[in-house]
């Protein structure tokens, strides 16, 4: 005798679905999806890793530096539309970052390894920052 199984979803959403459902969780992205990064200071470098599995660099992200802020564009296509569940998202990704002060801006390098987008900034060491005055109040 033979046994079917048969796939089943837990009457529960998964959390991502839970969060994704209030209005206010657009705050935290941007064109719809959230590229999740990490952000750090090392050896006189800003750098920044985001998350971007999935995706052809050469054609699809784009890093831009405007006015102080890094921008990464992504998108990912849906290839192939298929009936049932997916968590993956489809379409344009982009997160915006503030750089640090001093950041050169001609010497930034990315590079995409494993899923994972690198984008590194120089950053000028800080020069006098000038004497403190101690003001006396009458």
């Amino acid at each position: 005798m033979a046994t079917t199984q048969l796939a089943t979803r837990s009457l529960f959403p998964n959390i991502a679905e839970f969060f994704n459902s209030f209005p206010a969780a657009d705050l935290l992205r941007s064109n719809g999806h959230l590229i999740k990064v990490e952000e750090q200071v090392e050896d006189g470098k800003y750098v920044v890793r985001a998350e971007l599995p999935g995706i052809d660099p050469d054609k699809d992200v784009n890093v831009t530096i405007r006015n102080g802020t890094l921008t990464i564009n992504a998108k990912r296509e849906q290839r192939e539309s298929r009936e049932g569940y997916s968590e993956f998202s489809y379409g344009e990704f982009t997160r915006s970052v503030t750089l640090p002060q001093g950041f050169v801006e001609n010497e930034v390098k990315a590079g995409y390894r494993d899923g994972i987008l690198t984008v590194t900034v120089p950053v000028a060491e800080a020069k006098d920052e000038g004497t403190e005055v101690k003001i006396e109040t009458d």
